[in-house]
């Protein structure tokens, strides 16, 4: 039983930090990357598709992203759907292909995404906590019916304390790496 709370704690956790590691991705840095795409859709025939699954995309260089179609008469449907997505990219449609190039990031929005990149995780050691919470509740609900041992309940609050210290370690690496490649100019 208190396996199944620890495992069940340790995936909630990988959860929290995988759903992270999504948003920093997709975070902007200065340098061309193609998660920065990741969200947008084209209407395809009628049908809001993603970019990923109409076309092929390449980093050519550090600021640069190219973006090309399967299907060619789609270029000016793809073109309009990056700009409607507010990414901050200025789509160039050639013949063929779509050349986004990617500014370079203000001091003053450089900042900006530190604030936004700490709040998230914030936000994800929240999360990790909560769950915390919610293992050693169900740890100590266990000893108070008498189906565990207090020695027992004690060691897996203490095997739980450590798995959040391990997460809110993880996070925080996560974070000071992504706000090192945010500052770089």
């Amino acid at each position: 039983m208190l396996e199944e709370i620890l495992q069940e704690l340790k995936d909630n956790i990988d959860k929290a930090i995988e759903s992270l590691r999504r948003e920093l991705s997709r975070m902007r840095t200065g340098r061309a990357s193609l998660a920065i795409l990741e969200g947008v859709r084209v209407d395809y025939y009628g049908t809001a598709t993603p970019l990923h699954q109409m076309s092929s995309m390449s980093t050519p260089d550090p600021r640069t992203i190219l973006v090309k179609p399967w299907d060619r008469s789609q270029v000016h449907a793809v073109e309009k759907a990056i700009l409607a997505a507010n990414l901050g990219l200025t789509p160039h449609a050639d013949a063929e292909f779509i050349r986004i190039s990617v500014p370079p990031l203000t001091e003053e929005r450089r900042k900006e995404l530190v604030k936004v990149l700490k709040r998230q995780g914030e936000e994800t050691k929240v999360s990790i906590r909560n769950h915390r919470r919610s293992a050693n509740d169900l740890i100590q609900s266990l000893i108070d019916e008498g189906e565990v041992a207090e020695d027992d309940g004690g060691r897996a609050t203490k095997k739980v304390q450590e798995l959040t210290d391990a997460g809110v370690k993880k996070v925080d690496e996560l974070v000071a790496a992504k706000e090192k490649d945010i500052l770089e100019v």
